[in-house]
């Protein structure tokens, strides 16, 4: 069951950081004024929680190794 806490984690956090960022992106772009913008914020939401969750899942370890060098030398 451990094995799965990490993508499960990864899964939370890259789902609240994309829904952020699909509103804010949205809003900037278009404002509320645009007719149908819940339907273009889901859609751009559902693009972008599968390639932020992949490259989360790619960059943290490799992050995380990053880190560790910089901070053991």
């Amino acid at each position: 069951m451990k094995l799965f806490v990490k993508y499960v984690n990864t899964l939370f956090v890259v789902t609240a950081m994309t829904l952020i960022m699909a509103v804010c992106v949205l809003i900037l772009n278009n404002g509320y004024e645009k007719e149908g913008w819940i339907f273009t914020f889901f859609k751009s939401w559902l693009i972008m929680l599968p390639i932020a969750y992949v490259s989360a899942l790619i960059i943290i370890p490799l992050a995380n190794k990053l880190t560790l060098y910089i901070f053991r030398a």
